[in-house]
């Protein structure tokens, strides 16, 4: 890894963590992460590149100190951006407030979130007013870390729908490099 190019993917899974297990492949929160290495398997034009596969791969039963949050902040480094998957089921584990602080606070990495639940644009905004859903807005208590650092980066809120991640994923308002205002933003009905 030498340069920025990669979408950090950011999700809940219960502690301990053990990729191995049936269980984490089980956890909803991990399913959307695999949804979007099978998207990019079935499709090479699929613009989501892996930030997960840039170094060596960890067990949760390793040292948190010396070598799970180094790795964490190794790949944050090197990415783009993040993807957040941010659902109900979504809790403030260790890892995932390591990968919002350090993304947000020290990388200033924009940050797609994506709303597994909800697969229309309508269903995160109010068209009519054009204002984010008030739903929406409680998911954000779930996470702390995120909900008290979003505004120091531009912040895209999307629903879980193939097309939007594509379009976020190529958006360089969300790329670290070419990225628009702290703030914000979703893409409108």
């Amino acid at each position: 890894m030498n340069y920025k190019d990669g979408n950090y993917s950011a999700f809940y899974v219960s502690e301990p963590f053990n990729e191995c297990s049936l269980g984490a492949h089980a956890t909803k929160d991990f399913v959307y992460y695999n949804m979007l290495r099978a998207w990019k398997g079935g499709d090479s034009t699929f613009p989501f590149v892996d930030s997960h596969d840039k170094n060596y791969n960890v067990r949760d039963n390793s040292d948190w100190e010396m070598t799970l949050k180094p790795r964490i902040r190794e790949r944050l480094r090197y990415s783009k951006s993040i993807l957040l998957f941010l659902s109900s089921s979504t809790k403030s584990s260790r890892a995932i407030r390591e990968e919002m602080d350090y993304g947000i606070n020290t990388q200033e990495l924009p940050i797609i979130v994506v709303y597994p639940e909800y697969c229309e644009k309508s269903d995160i905004i109010n068209c009519q007013s054009g204002t984010l859903r008030k739903q929406i807005i409680d998911l954000w208590d779930n996470l702390p870390i995120f909900r008290d650092s979003m505004n120091n980066v531009p912040t895209l809120h999307i629903p879980n729908k193939k097309d939007l991640i594509r379009a976020a994923l190529n958006d360089p308002d969300f790329m670290v490099a070419s990225k628009c205002s702290a703030g914000t933003y979703f893409y409108t009905c």
